[in-house]
């Protein structure tokens, strides 16, 4: 697909509003390909810490069909502690950099540390994926303003450390709603373009099993926002406890029934471990709802 880190970086800033605006209007979901360069991410057990593994993994991601690789250097999971920025910087700022210059796709930087988020936009990436939905770090809203890169607003009810300590809500999808506007209304007042938006439920942050299945339920009634929905259902312990499984690859299968409600009910970028399955889901998905076979090899680009 078009639209190179490299290729990105040499736009000016209303090139590269059109770049994203046109890339999140595509007419299939866009797959979001996860590298967690952590050594106790839930999904993968820190399999991708080294340095050469989380480039390996990208590459893999790449090749399988994501449209997006979003890169992380500190685990979110539940009860998870803060990693000391120095230490953030070194893990994700190489990655960033190798791949920026070798891919032909854009980078996300997981982040809600406006100098981490500075540091892997110079190196190449071009989202800034926020679980904070900007709440943590006051820099992070002028910084996307300024670079005119979208912004993913995540809903999150405490923090990484407590947020599955009880999470309780009187009106779930009311509440998040509420979330998602106030914070809409803070990103445009800071001068991010409405266009550059993206919505995140936050699957899993601060969310039990029956939130979860609500949320992808009725993820619909998110649409009137009018910003592109991203969901990232990926082996979740929602899923393991739907099917009795452990954590990691184990849950693939089941992700893809998350994922497939998801599609049904609007979501626009899909954040998964694995974008071959994916991406045959996708296809499979498009066919039955078009009625057509897609046009040449559905591997890996549709």
């Amino acid at each position: 697909m078009t639209g190179a880190p490299q290729a990105f970086r040499s736009l000016e800033k209303g090139q590269r509003r059109a770049f994203w605006t046109h890339l999140l209007q595509a007419p299939r979901p866009l797959i979001m390909g996860v590298v967690n360069i952590t050594p106790d991410s839930f999904s993968d057990g820190g399999r991708f810490f080294d340095h050469q593994a989380a480039l390996d993994q990208a590459r893999a991601l790449a090749a399988a069909g994501a449209d997006i690789l979003d890169i992380g250097g500190e685990s979110t999971r539940p009860a998870a502690d803060p990693v000391p920025l120095e230490e953030e910087l070194r893990r994700v700022v190489p990655v960033i950099e190798t791949l920026g210059r070798e891919l032909d796709l854009p980078i996300s930087i997981d982040t809600y540390k406006a100098p981490v988020a500075r540091a892997a936009l110079a190196a190449g990436a071009s989202l800034i994926n926020d679980i904070s939905a900007l709440r943590f770090d006051p820099q992070m809203a002028p910084l996307a303003a300024a670079q005119q890169v979208p912004v993913v607003l995540m809903h999150m009810q405490g923090t990484p450390k407590d947020m599955q300590v009880n999470p309780h809500y009187g009106d779930l999808l009311g509440e998040i709603k509420a979330f998602f506007r106030e914070r809409l209304e803070y990103a445009v007042s800071r001068g991010i373009p409405r266009e550059l938006v993206i919505l995140d439920p936050g699957i899993g942050f601060g969310k039990t099993w029956r939130h979860n299945l609500e949320i992808l339920n009725h993820l619909d009634a998110f649409l009137d926002l009018g910003c592109p929905l991203l969901v990232g259902p990926s082996r979740k312990a929602f899923i393991g406890q739907i099917l009795g499984l452990p954590n990691g690859e184990v849950r693939d299968i089941g992700t893809l029934a998350a994922l497939g409600m998801a599609v049904l009910r609007g979501a626009r970028l899909l954040r998964t471990h694995n974008a071959a399955y994916a991406r045959q889901f996708l296809a499979v998905l498009r066919a039955i709802m078009s009625g057509e076979l897609p046009s040449g090899n559905p591997l890996p680009g549709t």
